[in-house]
């Protein structure tokens, strides 16, 4: 087995290992939600992916907590259709 004629220096070794280190994860929106997802994957949030649902998330829950989740997803889809940017025709009619 070789062995190395000199010692490396603490900053040489350093400088080799600059780069090595957990990024964090590059995360888009859920079209559905709004939640930050990974992308290529469902949301865990709401379920769908790609606009087709995938896995049932109410399916799990009580009663109570599935009236209340079903109530923040409504709140967030009218808080989208409020927020949507107007266009040119939309801004010449006010």
């Amino acid at each position: 087995m070789a062995n190395p004629k000199q010692r490396h220096t603490k900053s040489r070794r350093n400088k080799r290992r600059a780069h090595i280190y957990i990024q964090e994860p590059i995360l888009g929106l859920c079209p559905k939600c709004g939640k930050r997802v990974r992308s290529h994957t469902v949301c865990q949030y709401c379920g769908y992916y790609k606009g087709i649902e995938i896995i049932d998330v109410f399916k799990k829950l009580t009663k109570k907590e599935k009236k209340a989740k079903e109530k923040e997803i409504a709140n967030q889809e009218k808080e989208d259709k409020k927020a949507k940017p107007l266009t040119m025709e939309e801004l010449s009619k006010k």
